[in-house]
C-alpha cells in the first residue's frame, strides 16, 4: 500500500467549485473571527490611541496637480472593500447563471426567505428608532455575514444535510444583492452626474470587451480601475463599482468544452510517446505539450470563475482582516455597556438581527412551505430552518459597513451600532450553532 503525505492527498483530491467556495468562506470566517477579537483587544489596550490614530492617518495619491487624499480607514472601506464587493458580484452572477438561483423551483424558498429576512428586521428597527436620530440606520440589521454563517454550518459537518448548506448560500447571496441595492439607492447623499456618466461609459467598454470575446483580465482591470475612480467621485459609494464590474466579466468559455477531451487525449498521447529521462526529466517537446494543455484548460474555463477562485484567498487573508482591524475595534466601557445596549440604535439592531431575522427567514419559509409555494431542502426539517434563521442574524461585515454609511460623522451612533452588531451577531451565531448541534435533527 502506497502512503502519501497529507499535502499529496490534498493535491490528489478533486473539489467542485462549490466546495472551493465553501472552503473559502470558512477560511474567511475563521480569519475574520480572529481579527475581530484582535481589534477589540487593541482598542482596549494601552496602545488604543496609537491604534486609532494609525487608521486616521492620511495617505495621498498625487499625479501632477491632481490629488486624491483619504485616511487609511477610508482607503480600506472605499478601496480594498471594492474587491470584496467584486467577489460578491461574481458570486451573485454565478448563482444566477449556474447555481442554486438558476433553478426557480429550488431558488424560490431561499429568495422568499431572504426577502423576509431583509424587510422584517428593517421594519422592527424602524419601529424602535422612529423619531430618533438613529432612524436612518434601518439598513444595518438587513445584512447577513455569509462567511460567518457558512463557517458555523460547515463546522457541523455531517449533522446537517448538504441541501441546507446550499439553502443558506443561496439565501446569503440574495441578501448580499439586497444590501448592495440598499447601499446604492438609499445611502448615497449627493450624486454628481458627470463622473457617474463616465463610470457608465467605463462599464459599457467592459461589456464591449465581453461581447468581442476578450478573455484577458488586464483590459477589464484597467477599465474597472477607472470606473472605481469615477464612482468614487460621483458620490455613489465606490464599492458598488466592484459589483457592477463583476457583471461585465465573461462567464462563458472561449472554446467548446466538448472539444477539450479529444484535444487533451491527442496531446497526452504525444506526451507519452517520448521516453522519460530519469536524469534530465522532461524534454523540450514535453514541456511545450504541457503548456499547450494548460492553455486549453484556460480556454474552457471562464475569467469569472478564475477570478472568483484566485481572489478569494487574498480577500480572506488581506481585505477582510484589514476591514475588521479598521472597523471592529471599539473601546468598551463595561460600566456603561448596559446603557449603550439600551439605546434605540443598539436595541433596534439587536432586535432586528435576532427577532427580525428569525421571523423573516423562518416565518416566511414556513408560510411558503405551508402554502406549497416552495418545498423544504432535501433531507432537512423545519427545526433546522429555524437554526439557519438564527445564523442569518450574524450581520457582522456588511452591517458594520452599512453603519458607517448610515451615520457618517456621528461617532456616538456608529459606536452604538457596532455594539449592537457585535452583541447580536455573537448571540445569533452561538444560539444558531447550538440549536443545529444539539436540538435540530436531520430526517
Amino acid at each position: 500500500m502506497k502512503l502519501y503525505a497529507p499535502w499529496e492527498k490534498a493535491f490528489k483530491k478533486v473539489s467542485t467549485p462549490f466546495e472551493h467556495f465553501l472552503h473559502a468562506q470558512t477560511t474567511t470566517g475563521m480569519v475574520l473571527m480572529f481579527m475581530t477579537v484582535f481589534a477589540l483587544i487593541l482598542a482596549n489596550s494601552p496602545i488604543a490611541e496609537t491604534y486609532a490614530h494609525f487608521f486616521h492617518t492620511k495617505v495621498d495619491l498625487n499625479v501632477g496637480s491632481w490629488k486624491l487624499s483619504h485616511t487609511i480607514h477610508h482607503w480600506i472601506n472605499d478601496g480594498l472593500m471594492a474587491i470584496f464587493f467584486f467577489i460578491i458580484g461574481l458570486e451573485i452572477k454565478r448563482e444566477i447563471l449556474v447555481g442554486e438561483l438558476s433553478n426557480m423551483k429550488v431558488a424560490i424558498l431561499p429568495i422568499l426567505a431572504a426577502i423576509g429576512g431583509m424587510l422584517i428586521p428593517a421594519l422592527i428597527y424602524l419601529g424602535i428608532t422612529t423619531g430618533t436620530e438613529g432612524a436612518s440606520g434601518w439598513g444595518i440589521p438587513m445584512a447577513t455575514d455569509i462567511a460567518f454563517a457558512i463557517s458555523a454550518l460547515v463546522l457541523l459537518g455531517k449533522r446537517i444535510p448538504p441541501a441546507l448548506v446550499t439553502f443558506l448560500v443561496a439565501l446569503a447571496i440574495v441578501d448580499d444583492l439586497g444590501a448592495v441595492m440598499v447601499i446604492a439607492f438609499f445611502y448615497t447623499e449627493q450624486i454628481h452626474m458627470l463622473p457617474l456618466a463616465l463610470a457608465g461609459v467605463a462599464f459599457l467598454i467592459m461589456v464591449a470587451f465581453n461581447r468581442f470575446g476578450i478573455h484577458m483580465i488586464l483590459p477589464y482591470f484597467i477599465v474597472g480601475l477607472f470606473m472605481w475612480f469615477f464612482m468614487l467621485e460621483s458620490g455613489v459609494h465606490a464599492t458598488i463599482a466592484g459589483v457592477i464590474a463583476a457583471l461585465a466579466i465573461p462567464s462563458r468559455p472561449k472554446r467548446v468544452p466538448g472539444d477539450f477531451r479529444a484535444d487533451a487525449k491527442v496531446l497526452l498521447d504525444e506526451y507519452d510517446s517520448y521516453p522519460i529521462d530519469e536524469k534530465d526529466g522532461m524534454n523540450e517537446r514535453q514541456k511545450a505539450i504541457l503548456l499547450k494543455l494548460q492553455s486549453n484548460i484556460d480556454d474552457i474555463g471562464t475569467p469569472a470563475a478564475r477570478l472568483e477562485s484566485d481572489l478569494h484567498l487574498p480577500v480572506a487573508l488581506i481585505v477582510i482582516p484589514l476591514f475588521a482591524m479598521a472597523n471592529a475595534g471599539i473601546a468598551i466601557d463595561f460600566s456603561s455597556i448596559g446603557a449603550t445596549i439600551m439605546t434605540p440604535v443598539s436595541m433596534g439592531i439587536i432586535a432586528g438581527l435576532i427577532l427580525g431575522k428569525v421571523l423573516g427567514i423562518f416565518g416566511v419559509a414556513w408560510l411558503a412551505i405551508k402554502l406549497k409555494i416552495a418545498s423544504l431542502p432535501q433531507g432537512s426539517t423545519m427545526n433546522q430552518i429555524f437554526g439557519v434563521a438564527f445564523l442569518g442574524g450574524i450581520g457582522f461585515t456588511m452591517s458594520i459597513f452599512v453603519a458607517d454609511l448610515a451615520f457618517v460623522g456621528s461617532h456616538e451612533l456608529i459606536f452604538q451600532a457596532k455594539v449592537g452588531i457585535l452583541a447580536a451577531s455573537l448571540f445569533a451565531g452561538l444560539f444558531g450553532y447550538s440549536w443545529l448541534r444539539f436540538v435540530a435533527k436531520s430526517k
